[in-house]
């Protein structure tokens, strides 16, 4: 019987046509359903058409739907993507603004602090609702989010629905790929085992054939190429001794070291060889570039008769394809609560953590505790994301309050007060998707 696979946040048009190629690389889903829900008619009809074209592309028996209605999307569904944005770009860009106003710096800002914490309070009812609506049409269904703030959604999604959900992020074997090309390893010889939270997970250990690639990857860091490619993150190895899983730019907003002095902006985060992670609001940019270009950029795509149909490096199709596709096994690093992962983390906090997806089901692997200076920093974060859920539950935002205060990059330039001012504004701003808070003051 051919599955079906329904995406939620269709108009996410980049992970839309990415993970439909890989489904349909797969024997198992080359007839299978892809129902697509958005609730942009615009962007849902460009889905369609562009799963269209890749079935064409193809030549696959496969078919497709599209609707605005979520019920209907999820009926019958035997995998389930999330990919949603809560608000727009006119929305989200005060998550960036009204810090950078205050004297926080931030570049990307979808993960965690003051902008991550905001986006996170607008999209978990979104999520939520998504998940309760899974519990009732089609219990069964694998559900793999993909959308930020990771850590702080699933962790929502897993205590408070029933829904089989894991979380799903491309950082990892992003890291593992990229480390390989500056050590000069194939991917295909390199093991590890990784740990953490998401964007702030450590490669414990990072094998070439079986022997400890560390010294290699420090020799390594003696080439500018390789110096300049990352200089947050080889900043953080150099000093910690395990590499991290997330971007300079992602990196230099969550820490204490690298943005909080114009000159440390300069020398962290502004010079890498990669695409530029460090530049002041570069996700905003991005998307706001974008507002302008992303229809022409997907029409031209959508004409090109010489489609790349090959699998690319995301985890969701194999991760299908493990559970109720041809059961080939499947290790990935997912996004589960801790219960008995990670020892020296918080007991039922989200953290990223291997996991073999099989006919038996998704089973996390556990961990060992992770190295005293590490668990420090990742325990720091994670505690403020555990701060941030039981405010949103709690709809109290003195709760919400105190999880800025202790994230580092805002303790490190702004006043107790000063961060309450900045929450407060971040707050009036956001009112009209925050009226679950009893008060919208701190």
């Amino acid at each position: 019987m051919a599955k079906k696979i329904t995406f939620i946040g269709a108009g996410s048009l980049e992970f839309t046509r990415g993970l439909v190629t890989d489904i349909m690389t797969f024997p198992a889903f080359r007839d299978a359903h892809i129902c697509l829900m958005d609730i942009n008619p615009k962007r849902l009809d460009y889905a369609r058409q562009g799963v269209e074209s890749i079935f064409k592309a193809g030549n696959y028996p496969a078919t497709v739907s599209a609707t605005a209605d979520l019920k209907t999307a999820l009926e019958g569904a035997d995998g389930v993507l999330i990919t949603v944005l809560q608000g727009g770009v006119d929305v989200w860009r005060h998550d960036i603004e009204i810090p950078e106003r205050f004297g926080v710096d931030i570049c990307v800002g979808d993960t965690r602090g003051p902008s991550g914490i905001f986006r996170f309070l607008r999209t978990a009812p979104v999520l939520l609702d998504i998940c309760r609506m899974v519990e009732k049409v089609c219990p069964e269904a694998i559900v793999l989010n993909y959308t930020n703030p990771m850590a702080m959604l699933v962790r929502v999604l897993q205590s408070e629905t029933k829904a089989k959900v894991t979380g799903l992020c491309h950082s990892v074997q992003g890291t593992a790929e990229l480390l390989a090309g500056f050590i000069g390893a194939p991917l295909e010889e390199i093991t590890y085992t990784c740990a953490g939270i998401n964007h702030q997970a450590y490669f414990l250990e990072y094998k070439w054939n079986g022997k400890d690639a560390y010294p290699l990857l420090r020799e390594a860091m003696k080439k500018p190429e390789v110096a300049n490619a990352e200089p947050v993150r080889n900043e953080l190895f150099k000093a910690f001794g395990y590499y991290c899983t997330e971007s300079s730019g992602h990196n230099s907003e969550y820490l204490y070291w690298f943005r909080k002095r114009p000159d440390l902006i300069e020398k962290y985060c502004t010079h890498g060889t990669e695409w530029n992670p460090g530049e002041h609001a570069y996700l905003l940019k991005e998307y706001l570039g974008r507002e302008h270009t992303w229809e022409d950029e997907f029409k031209q795509w959508l004409n090109d008769p010489n489609k790349d149909l090959s699998r690319g490096g995301e985890y969701a199709s194999n991760i299908f394809n493990a559970l109720f596709g041809d059961h080939t096994p499947f290790l990935f690093n997912g996004n589960l609560r801790n219960f008995g992962l990670v020892d020296n983390l918080p007991e039922g906090a989200c953290v990223e953590v291997p996991v073999i997806a099989s006919r038996a089901g998704i089973q996390p692997i556990h961990v060992d505790p992770l190295p005293d200076h590490i668990a420090i920093l990742v325990n720091t974060l994670s505690r403020c994301e555990e701060l941030a859920v039981k405010g949103f539950l709690a709809g109290d935002p003195e709760m919400i309050y105190h999880a800025i205060c202790f994230d580092p990059l805002t303790a490190s330039v702004l006043s107790l007060q000063e961060i309450r001012d900045m929450t407060n504004e971040m707050f009036e701003r956001n009112k009209n998707y925050l009226q679950y808070f009893k008060s919208l003051r701190v």
